[in-house]
């Protein structure tokens, strides 16, 4: 879902106009959003158990290219990660303009406040974006090393119900590499997008019953539209992965709906409205 965000976060910028200020601004640029999901979506599986969710996050940026912030949300389900309530994430950078493109490496530090004691995670990334004619083009590449909170401690969800992990503190890595591509609508409030991710990671449940990539590979990806009215963003978005129901079996019940039974990584329409400033 924070994929999302940032794409409303980008059509907002493309159609609000620039105001003239009285005063120079000074070295430092404070920008953030906040905003009401109907499914927080990370990398296409549920985090909020197919249910609604707020989120809003903070950036300071330095006229040097450097920059830091947080972001966070609430959590349910299979998104807990030990009984967290609530995904934090830290995150600083550096962004440089290449001359017809730009380049932003940093990392990220996920948080679940309140959860089992092996649940946070850091996770750099570097991305190059830039434009080709009307359209927006961005890649990343996110590389989490060997950590115990990404490790496979279960084999299975009967595993993991023992309560006797079968690998304690194993320590995996997980890979994410993904493009995205935005359109805005000439003289309209209206931009496109699309989303293609793949993640590599452990095939087996962590330590606290999850996996930031459930089953070892997978793909992800989503396409929706977001409509820009003053400083909020009306957004919606189609999102899919590859993992069938096969894939996941291991995982149920705990990568499954709690209302229904179904998969939290099967085809959804996400609904978002976000507010930036």
């Amino acid at each position: 879902m924070k994929y999302y965000v940032a794409a409303a976060l980008a059509s907002l910028a493309l159609s609000t106009p620039a105001f003239a200020q009285d005063e120079p601004a000074g070295p430092f640029t404070v920008s953030g959003s906040v905003g009401l999901v109907s499914d927080y979506r990370f990398r296409g599986v549920s985090q909020t158990d197919e249910e609604m969710a707020i989120q809003g996050g903070i950036t300071i940026s330095h006229e040097s290219g450097f920059y830091a912030g947080t972001w966070g949300s609430n959590l349910a389900g299979w998104g807990t990660f030990g009984g967290s309530s609530m995904e934090l994430d830290l995150f600083g950078g550096y962004k440089a303009d290449l001359g017809g493109a730009t380049i932003d490496v940093g990392l990220t530090w996920y948080m679940y406040p309140g959860g089992s004691d092996v649940t946070d995670f850091a996770e750099p990334y570097i991305k190059v974006s830039s434009t080709v004619g009307p359209v927006g083009v961005l890649g990343g590449i996110a590389y989490a090393p060997k950590q115990r909170a990404l490790g496979r401690w279960y084999a299975g969800s009967a595993d993991y119900a023992s309560g006797v992990p079968t690998f304690p503190n194993d320590k995996e890595d997980n890979l994410y590499i993904w493009g995205d591509l935005t359109a805005a609508v000439p003289e309209t409030p209206l931009t496109f997008r699309a989303h293609l991710g793949h993640s590599n990671g452990n095939s087996g449940l962590g330590p606290n019953g999850t996996s930031v990539a459930p089953t070892g590979k997978y793909w992800d990806w989503n396409f929706g539209a977001d409509f820009a009215a003053g400083p909020v963003v009306l957004g919606v978005t189609y999102t899919d992965t590859s993992i069938s129901t096969s894939d996941s079996a291991y995982l149920f019940p705990n990568f499954a709906s709690t209302k229904d039974g179904s998969t939290i990584a099967g085809g959804q329409v996400v609904f978002s409205i976000t507010a930036a400033f």
